[in-house]
């Protein structure tokens, strides 16, 4: 049990100054009227005064209130009537006035001497104030210096959350859907667990393990399971609290931070969002990154000087490896290089598995069937749709969260919030359902496009106004030209079913649009499927790891003006001869257009069920396009994250 840690207030320093004066109200004389020695003579020879006491520095008494008229100026005598008759107390300063005992003699005056308390005066005037002065200084010192609270006086120590033991609270058994970056962090776990083993056959454990993944994978979550199965102290820093506005500073946290790990090793060093401390270090004419590229430096430094075999394990997360310095991908900084994709369909299945344990589930939810329809998502993605749908069941107080729920949740994440009060004319309203209905249609009649399990019109998110939601049978990391042709005419589906019904076009396609013309980019200047072009390549490959996190890529311009407007000519045909084949599909299946439409409009949301009533007809699928001689078989794509056609 950790002890109550104990915080001063500023309460204390007011206690004490009140403390303070009712000390010098005890202590001190009271307040009382300073006569001029002269007027203490006067009333000394009228018999006036009852009693003195003469200090060294002061003589302080009583006198009688009665007849003192003419003694007194007016005003003296105007503040004695207002504290009453009687005896009133007086004060006046001493003077050397030898005859002074002989003329209280004669007066028949008692009087006593008193010592002065210089020394409680002074401990009330002066120590007592500088104590106070102290503790309030040593009270804001201590707040501005605690290393937590980012402070100046310990400015220089690490900020690493230390988690003991298994205080991560997290295992291999929390992980799920990344099964080949458990197998290989679990030899690090064995190290740690059974160093000896390795060192008697004169191996020596990785220095550093990267984890590279996008957004959301699980990279983290992995760090801590390591640390949580190993059972060893857990350092945990985000790669921006090194750096800070004073020169140097960074640096000595690495410092700190490696030395408070060799003391407690074994134990596991976690640096998140390793991209903020190690960019690549280039010249800078301005000079601002110096102090980033100290901190840096100073990281390679601790990692060639610390022994591996001590225990002391360096991990560290990011999803931009492509900014890194090199100097910390060499063998003997970050050895090994974890990569963590993105989910297949049996991953995502046991991850919600992981984020269902602890939530009712109703009888109908089929887990695998939800995992099925949210490709591309990540873990952190399966977490918010468990979350939402659990969330959605609460708000209308559902005793389990049932199919209908994550439905919702999913359309909720993949489209956007229902805009339910967003008010459309029907003109607009049937126009979007022509549209929706013309991309639906057309994947039913495209034999390697996804199957279309829902269409809508409901508006959704900031600019959907309705959506046609694909649920693909299985994952793809292989599509071939005829499938990514089937692709680009269910994108082109709800811009011709517009032309056909009005002879006109809306702005609503505008998306759709953007997503075929890079489609059509992509298949001519990265996939080689031209014969225009040939097998040549005219633009970057991204990276599949980055997969719709929205990094840009610096694009290959190496190439003519001829050759970037032969690529222009060849887009150009590719969409011209899709919106050709949508146009004749359309046409053909103009009845079920017109019924799909018919039923968005009085219904606003169809699902797969009434979508097979409409289409119960005489369907005939498109034949698939031909291969074209001399164009590549395949081509090497990402599974695109779940994104229904939206207007």
């Amino acid at each position: 049990m950790q002890p109550r840690q104990q915080r001063f207030s500023l309460w204390y320093a007011v206690i004490v100054a009140l403390t303070m004066l009712a000390l010098q109200t005890l202590f001190m004389s009271e307040q009382v009227d300073t006569l001029p020695y002269s007027d203490f003579k006067v009333l000394l020879h009228a018999g006036k005064i009852k009693d003195v006491a003469i200090g060294d520095q002061d003589i302080t008494g009583t006198f009688s209130t009665e007849g003192v008229e003419g003694l007194l100026t007016q005003q003296q005598i105007d503040a004695i009537r207002r504290t009453g008759k009687g005896d009133h107390p007086f004060q006046t300063l001493r003077v050397n006035d030898p005859a002074l005992v002989q003329e209280l003699e004669a007066a028949k005056v008692r009087f006593v001497g008193r010592p002065d308390n210089k020394w409680l005066s002074t401990l009330l005037s002066w120590v007592v104030p500088a104590l106070l002065f102290f503790a309030v200084w040593n009270f804001l010192i201590r707040r501005m210096g605690g290393a937590a609270a980012g402070g100046l006086m310990e400015i220089g120590k690490s900020k690493a959350k230390v988690y003991m033991q298994k205080e991560t609270g997290v295992t291999f058994a929390d992980v799920a859907g990344i099964d080949e970056a458990k197998e290989e962090l679990s030899e690090i776990v064995s190290f740690l667990k059974e160093p000896l083993r390795y060192q008697l056959l004169g191996g020596r454990i990785p220095k550093g393990v990267l984890l590279v993944g996008a957004p959301g994978t699980g990279k983290t979550l992995l760090a801590k399971a390591v640390a949580g199965e190993a059972a060893v102290p857990f350092f945990s820093m985000s790669g921006s609290e090194f750096v800070e506005m004073f020169v140097g500073v960074g640096a000595a946290r690495v410092r700190d931070l490696f030395s408070q790990a060799e003391s407690m090793a074994p134990c596991i060093i976690f640096i998140d969002e390793l991209d903020a401390l190690g960019k690549t270090r280039a010249f800078n004419l301005v000079g601002g990154n110096e102090e980033r590229e100290q901190t840096l430096n100073q990281l390679l430094v601790e990692m060639d000087g610390f022994d591996s075999n001590k225990g002391v394990i360096i991990m560290a997360a990011t999803n931009r490896p492509e900014i890194l310095d090199p100097a910390l991908l060499r063998p003997g900084r970050f050895d090994r290089h974890v990569a963590l994709d993105r989910p297949d369909l049996k991953g995502r299945e046991q991850i919600l598995k992981v984020h269902a344990r602890n939530v009712t589930l109703g009888a109908d939810v089929d887990l695998g069937k939800i995992a099925a329809r949210t490709p591309g998502f990540a873990g952190a993605d399966l977490a918010n749709l468990v979350n939402e749908a659990a969330l959605l069941a609460a708000r209308e107080g559902k005793s389990a969260v049932q199919t209908v729920d994550f439905d919702e949740a999913l359309d909720r994440i993949v489209g956007g919030l229902e805009k339910k009060n967003r008010v459309m004319n029907a003109k607009e309203k049937e126009t979007i359902a022509y549209h929706e209905a013309g991309h639906a249609i057309v994947a039913e009649h495209r034999p390697l496009a996804d199957r279309v399990s829902k269409v809508s019109i409901i508006p959704r998110g900031i600019a959907a106004l309705g959506y046609t939601q694909q649920t693909p049978t299985e994952d793809r990391y292989l599509l071939k030209r005829s499938e990514l042709l089937d692709r680009l005419d269910v994108l082109l589906g709800g811009y011709v079913a517009e032309q056909i019904v009005y002879h006109d076009v809306s702005t609503g396609a505008q998306n759709d649009l953007q997503r075929a013309t890079d489609m059509a980019r992509q298949m001519i200047t990265q996939f080689g499927m031209s014969e225009q072009l040939g097998l040549a390549t005219y633009e970057q490959t991204p990276n599949p790891l980055l997969a719709g996190t929205g990094l840009m890529q610096r694009e290959r311009t190496e190439y003519s003006e001829d050759t970037a407007q032969l690529i222009d000519a060849e887009v150009r045909k590719v969409l011209s001869d899709a919106s050709a084949r949508v146009t004749a599909t359309l046409e053909g299946q103009r009845a079920k257009l017109e019924a799909l439409s018919r039923m968005l409009l009085d219904k606003e949301v169809v699902d797969r069920h009434d979508l097979d009533m409409i289409l119960s007809g005489n369907v005939t699928p498109m034949p698939p396009p031909k291969a074209e001689a001399g164009s590549p078989a395949s081509a090497t794509a990402p599974q695109p994250a779940q994104q229904p056609h939206s207007r």
